[in-house]
């Protein structure tokens, strides 16, 4: 998870998918429209579980529904309840959750009944402090299983069509089709790679819940090999653990007709896949820093997927040249200074007539609730290290401004700036405010 949640791959082990028919629609509707928010390249759409509207991570590499962080959603009912263990990415042990059956799923237009739904009881597990929202639950492929799924990156929607015949021909005339084969419940493309003066072909997961470019595994290839000009980095986060590995930028990336020069791919390390059952012939994932280059739409049914580029296309590849991960650790109260406008009415000599005049001194205070953002980790030899920063500290401010002015996404993008700007933070402590001076680094 990019706290700038890098990355949401998740991938786990479960029992046996229950029969299941993923989501219908409801009569004489063809198409349904879902508004969705982009954050990090990551796709987050609203979904009713039992009558209960939650946010989800919308996320291809995933065969089931996850559901985590429902302190607040305690009325949520669950059926059939048994437990079960959850192992994935990452280095650590497998977590403790839930399997529930007879759930139903529902969008406006779109029904989802005798759902399965796999419950994380950890509370630590928790993408809303490094997404920035709440955020309850990842959908895969019984979102994607039945019908055409289209994600509009630049419009920020998702839209769900039926397949029938007239919705294919509009498809096909306006978008590039691309063959992709479905195994394991999950989508895989033939893409072309090339590093140093290497090309060759690789099978990549399409991975919509995976903000990064590009994930390479240097164990699953002999001609995936790192580049000499990289550096070490926390990845994300898995059921297991943080994802730990390098970055690096490779010479070229080819989806289909499709080119990108100089993209930056992730190589995770071994220990961190150790748990991930992988398909015959995979190499790595392609995510949504290179998706988000696209209108897409998924076609599980007859193994398509549809590319049309958008504005974004030809958009730098760009990464966290501080070092630092920052993540929401909560919520505080703060007082604002609000001005008013008063217009004050000024008796004249007339006795009936009246004029106004406009006195923008008056003022009052109101109190809000603004996040509170702290360092979840730090990279070492990165600038923000030298400079003394530390996993821990609270950040008070960033360039003079008040840090609950940004959002997560806006700090973030603060920190992946293609300039190498100076960027002055006050943190706090141990009780003490410290300011720091620090300037991003291109290293790739």
């Amino acid at each position: 998870m990019k706290k700038r949640v890098s990355v949401f791959f998740i991938l786990f082990c479960v029992w046996p998918i229950l029969a299941q028919d993923g989501f219908q629609f409801a009569e004489n509707v063809n198409k349904v429209t879902v508004p969705f928010k982009l954050i990090n390249n990551l796709v987050f759409i609203p979904i009713k579980v039992n009558g209960i509207e939650l946010n989800f991570l919308l996320d291809s590499g995933v065969e089931e529904t996850i559901l985590f962080s429902l302190e607040e959603k305690k009325e949520i009912e669950f059926s059939n309840v048994e437990k079960i263990t959850l192992r994935g990415l990452g280095s650590e042990d497998a977590i403790q959750g839930l399997k529930s059956t007879n759930n139903i799923l529902e969008i406006k237009g779109l029904k989802s009944v005798n759902h399965l739904l796999y419950i994380v009881l950890d509370q630590e597990f928790n993408l809303s402090s490094h997404i920035g929202i709440p955020v309850n639950g990842i959908i895969g492929y019984q979102f994607f299983k039945n019908n055409l799924i289209e994600i509009n990156y630049e419009k920020k929607r998702v839209i769900v069509h039926r397949d029938i015949e007239k919705n294919r021909k509009k498809i096909e005339k306006n978008f590039e089709k691309v063959a992709i084969a479905i195994e394991r419940l999950k989508p895989y493309i033939i893409s072309t790679v090339t590093i140093d003066s290497v090309e060759f072909p690789a099978k990549l997961l399409i991975d919509i819940g995976n903000s990064d470019a590009i994930w390479l595994f240097e164990n699953r290839s002999k001609l995936i090999k790192i580049p000499s000009k990289s550096f070490e980095d926390y990845l994300g986060k898995g059921f297991s653990g943080d994802v730990e590995g390098k970055r690096a930028r490779i010479i070229k990336f080819k989806m289909s007709e499709f080119e990108f020069k100089n993209p930056i791919a992730a190589f995770p390390d071994s220990s961190s896949l150790r748990s991930v059952k992988m398909v015959a012939g995979r190499v790595g994932s392609v995510g949504g820093e290179i998706l988000r280059r696209f209108t897409i739409i998924m076609d599980y049914t007859n193994g398509l997927l549809y590319l049309k580029k958008n504005k974004e296309f030809n958009g730098p590849f760009n990464y966290n040249k501080s070092g630092i991960e920052i993540q929401q650790q909560g919520m505080q109260w703060v007082q604002e200074t609000v001005y008013l406008q008063t217009v004050p009415i000024v008796v004249t000599e007339d006795p009936y007539k009246t004029k106004a005049e406009k006195n923008g001194n008056n003022f009052k205070y109101s109190f809000n609730l603004k996040p509170v953002y702290s360092i979840a980790n730090i990279r070492k030899n990165s600038p923000a290290f030298a400079a003394g920063l530390e996993k821990g500290d609270v950040i008070v401010s960033v360039n003079g401004n008040p840090s609950y002015k940004y959002s997560l996404q806006q700090m973030n993008s603060f920190l992946k700036s293609e300039e190498e700007l100076w960027i002055t933070m006050e943190v706090e402590r141990n009780n003490k405010k410290l300011k720091i001076k620090f300037q991003l680094q291109n290293v790739l």
